[in-house]
């Protein structure tokens, strides 16, 4: 699923992330903002409107934070993002007379909700000529169940898994890439959510396809571009341990993977808001994620080779402890791939063949 031909890499992009700059729903938005190729000239966020976005993210970019759609149209974007990914992906009802500002002002939308806009009647109605909206979250057409074709593949198959959702299995797959084209290989990011797909240019939205065609539609994006690279990064998604999730087997059935990376939140130690749901220790966790890879057998194996730790908000000296802490319990090299870079994780993948 591609990105609407009119949506290109010098699209004005304005991002509409109200409360999620530092809430919990906002890695949609932040992602873009870190690794989008877009040229991004508003964040709308009416809670830290008029801050630092490297102040308060991390993000080194200069960008205006604004209070509204309104204000945002003085930096005249084009396109309008929907920056937040609440949990049942559900469009806030008060969002709702913002986006008709933006659609009446002459922008197009991009929507990565659950709630579908391209067809809804007042919407429509308020789209100018020449504009759009993007519905990512839709099932590709032409799927099939999963047959397991991915073992046959000579390139390498990387898979996030996470000790819980949002813990960051994009961010690394993302940075394993860019590690990777650093080395010369072949390689490709493969997105199977809203923000990767919107970072990315193509993917899968997994959790808008039926189940039972959900591995099968894993497998036909990965043999789409198996045969042409040498290593493929597959953006995982939830978690076993999350009793929420329904996504992460698919993930590892299609794609069929050579090599598996633990991400998982420095200090974390209950599923997040759930807090009844204990996170093992993460040797347990490794042992879960390889034997289910496994299935006794019934695939080839998929060692987890190392640990992508998210240290964010921790001093840098305490981040660097708890690497060296997850290294001594683990037996795997660990880093956090977005403040000290994937290579230790991409030695792993390629000493383990």
């Amino acid at each position: 699923m591609g990105r609407p031909e009119s949506l290109s890499s010098e699209s004005r992009v304005a991002i509409l992330l109200h409360g999620g700059l530092l809430g919990e729903h906002g890695k949609t938005g932040l992602g873009l903002l870190r690794y989008g190729s877009f040229p991004v000239v508003a964040v709308i966020d009416r809670e830290q409107a008029g801050g630092s976005l490297a102040h308060l993210t991390g993000i080194a970019k200069d960008i205006p934070i604004v209070a509204s759609v309104e204000e945002a149209l003085a930096y005249r974007p084009e396109v309008l993002v929907i920056g937040i990914a609440p949990s049942g992906g559900q469009l806030p009802p008060a969002w709702r007379e913002e986006l008709g500002l933006a659609l009446r002002a002459g922008l197009s939308l991009v929507n990565g909700l659950h709630t579908p806009l391209a067809e809804d009647p007042q919407f429509r109605q308020w789209l100018q000529p020449g504009a759009w909206i993007w519905d990512i979250r839709r099932e590709p057409p032409n799927l099939s169940v999963g047959k397991a074709l991915a073992r046959t593949l000579p390139c390498k198959r990387v898979l996030t898994v996470g000790t819980d959702m949002s813990v960051g299995k994009m961010s690394t797959s993302l940075e394993l890439h860019r590690a990777s084209l650093r080395r010369g290989l072949r390689s490709r990011f493969l997105a199977t959510g809203q923000t990767g797909i919107l970072i990315g240019g193509e993917g899968i939205p997994l959790d808008a396809v039926r189940v039972d065609y959900a591995s099968g539609a894993v497998e036909q994006l990965i043999l789409r571009y198996g045969s042409d690279h040498d290593i493929l990064h597959l953006e995982g998604q939830g978690s076993l341990l999350n009793p929420a999730s329904t996504a992460t087997l698919p993930l590892l059935r299609g794609s069929q993977p050579t090599h598996l990376i633990l991400v998982h939140r420095a200090g974390q130690t209950h599923i997040k808001g759930i807090d009844y749901v204990p996170i093992p220790p993460l040797s347990k966790v490794i042992e879960l994620y390889e034997q289910v890879a496994a299935a006794a057998g019934a695939f080839a194996p998929a060692p987890v080779v190392g640990i992508a730790l998210n240290t964010f908000g921790w001093e840098e000296e305490a981040a660097l402890e708890q690497i060296r802490r997850v290294e001594a319990e683990t037996g795997r090299p660990c880093t956090d791939v977005v403040r000290f870079g994937a290579d230790p994780l991409l030695e792993a993948i390629l000493a383990a063949g």
